[in-house]
């Protein structure tokens, strides 16, 4: 099945994409500041030259402040000031806001213990509407966006990846592979064994994408990973299209208590 006109982007004034902030909303903020939007009058940030920001997804959990990060792509995106793919972590979060039987671990769990404290400051009416507004973000956030340029494809943002053959299109199997990337199995401490989906690629368009921690940024076939593992302490990064140019914000600290940093360790 095509994707939807909508989720064609015009380049226009050009895209600042962001890689995973795992709710580390300070270091979010700054980055905006560095890139150049400023709040209006409403209190949402846009861009003096009109550019736009768009997310590869995971905006929340392992960190400090997920409530906060998705309140705040739920308001850009709907004034559409700004653009969120799919993600692993999204939909899980998304499913689990649905009513659906999920387990919430690897930092999701964070979600659910401020959804609780939000709940005792602000009842549970207004609980349940932000809930609501926050699963039709999720649940109707695309797998890929397709980046057009004076009516010629681009570039191509995702959150774990994408096979060429797959652009443009929609189904159930891309949104997973989209979400999770190339995986065979997992490895003795549970995590992904994960193919590296874009080595062999020959296609034109640059794919721009995040979810597998990098300390820099991973360029490699007109690939570009901007996930720099913000909350394992390390960068929240911001790639300037068309200009080519990264921003990097360093994190605060570790948010993740993980044994397995991604970051730290290499």
């Amino acid at each position: 099945m095509d994707l939807k006109p909508q989720f064609y982007i015009e380049l226009k004034k050009g895209i600042d994409f962001i890689g995973d902030i795992h709710a580390c909303f300070d270091e979010f903020i700054t980055l905006l500041n560095l890139l150049g939007y400023v709040q209006n009058k409403d209190g949402l940030y846009v861009h003096p030259e009109g550019r736009k920001f768009m997310s590869v997804g995971d905006v929340m959990s392992r960190g400090p402040e997920s409530l906060k990060t998705m309140i705040f792509f739920q308001q850009h995106v709907e004034q559409k000031l700004a653009y969120m793919t799919d993600s692993n972590h999204g939909w899980k979060i998304a499913r689990w806001l649905d009513g659906r039987k999920v387990i919430l671990k690897h930092g999701d769990e964070k979600v659910e213990e401020e959804f609780i404290e939000y709940e005792k400051q602000n009842g549970s009416d207004r609980t349940n509407r932000l809930k609501k507004k926050l699963k039709h973000l999720l649940l109707n956030a695309p797998s890929h966006y397709v980046i057009v340029n004076d009516g010629k494809q681009v570039a191509v943002c995702t959150h774990a990846g994408i096979k060429d053959d797959f652009i443009g299109r929609e189904s159930s199997g891309i949104k997973n592979f989209c979400r999770y990337g190339d995986v065979s199995g997992v490895d003795e401490n549970g995590k992904p064994i994960r193919k590296d989906w874009f080595q062999n690629r020959q296609g034109d368009l640059l794919i721009i994408w995040g979810h597998d921690p990098k300390p820099e940024p991973l360029i490699v076939n007109q690939s570009i990973n901007i996930d720099q593992g913000a909350v394992f302490g390390g960068k929240l990064t911001a790639y300037r299209y068309p200009e080519g140019e990264f921003v990097f914000v360093k994190a605060n600290k570790d948010y993740s208590n993980s044994p397995h940093n991604p970051i730290l360790s290499k």
